[in-house]
C-alpha cells in the first residue's frame, strides 16, 4: 500500500453499495482501520446539516465521495430534476465540508455521462468539454461535471487536494436489478433469467442494439479508486475503464447465451438508444497511478449472473 492511507482516518461515501462496499474492502484488506461507512440511514447528504454532522463524527482526513443518485436511460428520463439536484447538492456540500474541515485528500467520483453526446472514440480526458451530454442522462452528467470544477477551483484558490475520477459502466454482484432503474447489464441479465424460469417465448429490450457501451467489473473499478487515492493527486480528470467496447445488440446476444434463454430477442425501437456510442482512453490512469483492468468481461458477466441466480435461490 502506498504510505499515504495509512493510518489515516477515511470516511466513504455510499461505502455499504455496490461499489462502495468493494471499496471498504479493499481498502481494510490494505489495512487501513479508520474506514468511516456513510450510509444514507444515517446521514442525508443532500441536507446540509447531516454533512456538517458527518464530519464531526468521523473526523476524516481522506473522503472518497460515492454516493449518487443513479439509474438507466428509463429513470434519468422521469426524475432529471431530482438526479441534478441530489447529486449537486451532495457533492458540493461535501466538498465544501472538506474544504471548512481541513481534509487532507478529496477523491470525487463523476460518471462517463458528463462527456458530449458526440465525443470521438475512444473518449479522451480533454474531450470533457466538448458539446452538451446526451439528452436522456444530462442532468445528472452536469451535476458530476459541475463537481469538477468546485474541485478545480478550489485547488486553485484554497489548494485543495480533490481529483476527480471517470468511471464507465460498472456491473458485478451486488448490482441493482431493479427494472425500474437497473442499468443495462443488470436489467438483461434478470429479464433473460426470469424469461428463462418462467418459459417465455420472447425477451424485449430496449432501442436498436446499435449503440455502444464500455463496461468495468465492480472489483476492477474499486482497485483503481483505490489506487488514484494512494497516488494521484492531480486536477486533471482521469479515465477508469477496461478499454473495450461492445454493441448493445452484441452484449444482448452474449448475456443471453450465458443465460442458456433460447426464446426470441425483440427490440423496441421506439426507446432511446442513449450515447450512439462509449469507450474509454484509459491510458492516463495507467500512466498516472498504475490502474489496468484485469477481469476478462465475459469471466464478469458469468460471475454476476451466478450471484443474480443464488439470489433467486434463496427467495424459493
Amino acid at each position: 500500500m502506498g504510505n499515504f492511507l495509512q493510518g489515516k482516518r477515511i470516511a466513504v461515501t455510499g461505502g455499504g453499495g455496490f461499489l462502495g462496499r468493494v471499496v471498504v474492502e479493499k481498502l481494510r484488506g490494505r489495512g487501513c482501520r479508520e474506514v468511516f461507512v456513510v450510509r444514507k440511514r444515517d446521514y442525508d447528504l443532500v441536507r446540509g446539516a447531516d454533512v456538517e454532522r458527518l464530519y464531526r463524527d468521523a473526523r476524516p482526513e481522506v473522503v472518497i465521495h460515492l454516493a449518487a443518485v443513479v439509474g438507466g436511460i428509463g429513470a434519468n428520463r422521469e426524475n432529471p430534476g431530482l438526479y441534478f439536484y441530489e447529486n449537486l447538492m451532495m457533492g458540493a456540500q461535501l466538498i465544501e465540508g472538506a474544504r471548512l474541515n481541513g481534509v487532507e485528500k478529496f477523491i470525487q467520483v463523476g460518471t462517463i455521462c458528463a462527456y458530449p453526446k458526440f465525443t470521438p472514440v475512444p473518449f479522451r480526458e480533454d474531450d470533457l468539454w466538448n458539446g452538451y451530454p446526451e439528452e436522456t442522462n444530462a442532468p445528472y452528467g452536469i451535476a458530476k461535471k459541475a463537481l469538477l470544477v468546485q474541485c478545480q477551483a478550489y485547488r486553485d484558490q484554497y489548494g485543495f487536494n480533490g481529483i476527480y475520477l471517470l468511471p464507465v459502466n460498472l456491473y458485478g454482484e451486488f448490482d441493482n436489478f431493479d427494472p425500474n432503474t437497473s442499468h443495462v447489464i443488470p436489467a438483461l441479465i434478470k429479464k433473460f433469467v426470469d424469461a428463462e424460469m418462467r418459459g417465455a417465448a420472447e425477451v424485449e429490450v430496449w432501442g436498436t442494439g446499435a449503440a455502444t457501451r464500455e463496461f468495468l467489473y465492480v472489483d476492477d473499478a474499486a482497485e483503481g479508486i483505490v489506487l488514484a487515492a494512494e497516488k494521484y493527486n492531480g486536477a486533471e480528470p482521469v479515465n477508469l475503464g477496461s478499454g473495450m467496447e461492445i454493441s448493445i445488440k452484441e452484449l444482448a446476444e452474449l448475456i443471453k447465451r450465458e443465460t442458456g434463454y433460447r426464446g426470441r430477442l425483440v427490440w423496441d425501437t421506439s426507446k432511446p438508444d442513449g450515447q450512439p456510442r462509449r469507450a474509454l482512453d484509459v491510458t492516463r490512469a495507467e500512466e498516472l497511478f498504475g490502474f489496468r483492468a484485469r477481469v476478462d468481461f465475459v469471466e464478469g458477466l458469468r460471475r454476476t449472473i451466478s450471484w443474480y441466480r443464488s439470489t433467486l435461490a434463496t427467495k424459493m
